[in-house]
């Protein structure tokens, strides 16, 4: 197999050749057949999260083809299509994972982070937390459904009931779970890096009710925002932005510091949450709703061997929507 491995913190990504991998007990070996390329990405390749197992193969938005199975795995077989995420194992008995908050367990595995990841021909992970996917949609179109797809689900689940929703940072979570608020007849407001026009433009033909830059104020109070991208000192504009009893969700891992603001932003019953992880119930729900949707992904695809370049392209912005690494 080869892949692109982080050997170093801030360090580019080395194409590797590694001895083919087989699956231990309730592990499976998929053969990549595409890898999408999330912010998260760039936490982990920067150091921005804590105790990365290095060496380490990057990627966890993973869409590809079983090609092994290993022993006690009985509800996969070869040649079948899975998506692998981010949470890649959980303990299954800590209090969180006894209480459906698997998302919050206290020993767990993620993919990309603390086992190998699919910046690489193939992958192992753990067959409990792989999602069929069906034959419908081509592997990169499905890619970004995986992680920006699914966190950008819980994120709005967590906001409830809002019918006016604020999107900060459009890029691929957001114009995944634009589609979604349109579908479920909530308007979007979209809020971009002040001047970006054209992300403006494309959240626009998403269906956005309004896009302006995240130093404007929408005109109209919110009834929750979604922070996707991993500024701090956008919660109290978001806050500043929603109604009475409002609630801001924060979608990120990695957030820069949160200034200091005043008492007033929070009163009034505003809520600020973050939202930690996934659910395998969120990947049942979202990947079992998404056709239904018929949810558009924009993507930028690279050769895997291009897996540096499209990490930067992503830090800069050169492209809207998703990037995915095709082997």
């Amino acid at each position: 197999m080869h892949a692109m491995v982080l050997n170093a913190i801030g360090t580019p990504l080395v194409w590797t050749e590694l001895p083919d991998r087989q699956p231990g007990p309730g592990e499976i070996r998929v053969k990549v057949g595409a890898c999408g390329v999330c912010r998260t990405d760039l936490h982990v390749v920067d150091g921005e999260l804590a105790h990365p197992h290095v060496p380490i193969i990057p990627g966890h938005e993973i869409v590809g083809r079983i090609e092994a199975v290993g022993t006690g795995v009985d509800d996969h077989r070869p040649g079948e299509r899975v998506g692998i995420p981010w949470l890649g194992h959980t303990c299954g008995i800590c209090p969180y994972c006894r209480s459906a908050h698997e998302n919050l367990c206290d020993d767990p595995l993620f993919t990309g982070y603390t086992r190998d990841g699919g910046y690489a021909t193939s992958v192992i992970a753990d067959a409990r937390f792989a999602f069929p996917l069906g034959e419908d949609g081509d592997d990169v179109s499905l890619a970004p459904l995986l992680c920006a797809g699914l966190i950008g689900w819980r994120s709005l689940v967590m906001a409830g009931e809002a019918r006016k929703i604020g999107l900060y940072g459009f890029g691929a979570a957001a114009h995944i779970i634009a589609q979604v608020a349109r579908w479920q007849d909530r308007s979007v407001f979209a809020f971009t890096s002040p001047g970006d026009t054209t992300t403006q433009d494309f959240a626009l033909g998403l269906g956005a009710v309004w896009a302006g830059g995240s130093n404007e104020a929408p005109p109209e109070p919110l009834d929750a925002a979604i922070i996707f991208a991993p500024v701090g000192s956008l919660i109290p504009a978001a806050l500043k932005a929603v109604r009475k009893g409002g609630r801001v969700v924060c979608a990120g891992i990695h957030m820069s510091d949160i200034p200091s603001f005043p008492y007033a932003l929070l009163w009034e019953e505003r809520q600020v949450m973050s939202v930690a992880n996934l659910t395998r119930q969120d990947g049942i729900d979202f990947l079992g709703l998404a056709p239904k949707i018929g949810i558009v992904t924009q993507t930028t695809a690279y050769p895997l061997r291009d897996a540096n370049r499209a990490l930067d392209d992503l830090r800069t912005g050169r492209f809207d929507g998703a990037a995915v690494l095709v082997p």
